[in-house]
Formats: C-alpha cells, structure tokens, sequence
C-alpha cells in the first residue's frame, strides 16, 4: 500500500510539479490553504506533509504548529518546502520543527525523495 502524503501549496504550478515527481510512488492529498489542510488532515491523517511556508490566511510556520499541538497530528514528519532560501532559513525552520527543509523551485528530485522516504522510516 502507498503511504500518504499531505501537499500545502496554493501555487498550481509547484503542486502540479510534485503531483508529478511523487504520484507513482505515493498517494497525495492536496491542499491550496493551511485551515483547509489542517481540516482534511484532522479527518484523514497523511503519513508525511510537504508544507510551504507562504500560504495565503495562515503561513505554513501556523500550520505547523497547529499540527504540533494537535495529538492526532503531533507525531507526523512535516517538509518545509520554501522559496526562502536566505542564510539561516534552514536553521530557522528546522528550529521551528520542521523535520526537513527543501528550497523551492525543486531541482534535486532524488533529494527530496530520500527526504520523504528517510522520514517515513523513522515514522514507523
């Protein structure tokens, strides 16, 4: 069985891209918004999310720590996918809880994939 990934991303084009680098390989929720992700997560938890962290209404960092003080979603590994790419923003998201950080446009597919499948290996 495929695990399931949460995609958060308001950009059709960069969910487009991942829908295509990831879909053979797993099942993919999408959402354009973080209060709607965390309403579809809340009822159909992921195994993984790839959050980006400039949503429109509420930023991926709120997301993320909604996720963090909800017991049904504390444990899941989250990727903050980001445009931010400015020294220290790595250090600074992973400091936030993020379990991995990876700069947007994505160029190092196979990154993100070893990214994807290391978390969820230690998820188990």
């Amino acid at each position: 069985m495929k695990h399931r990934l949460a995609l958060v991303e308001d950009n059709p084009d960069n969910r487009l891209l991942v829908q295509a680098i990831l879909e053979d390989d797993y099942e993919i929720d999408e959402y354009e918004n973080g209060i709607d992700a965390l309403a579809g997560m809340a009822a159909s938890p992921p195994d993984l999310v790839l959050l980006d962290i400039s949503l429109p209404g509420m930023d991926g960092t709120e997301v993320l720590a909604r996720m963090r003080d909800d017991d049904g979603m504390r444990g899941i590994p989250v990727i903050a996918l980001t445009a931010h790419a400015m020294t220290g923003d790595r250090e600074r998201f992973l400091g936030l809880g993020f379990d991995h950080y990876m700069t947007k446009p994505i160029v190092d597919v196979e990154a993100l994939v070893e990214a994807i499948e290391r978390l969820l290996a230690e998820a188990r």
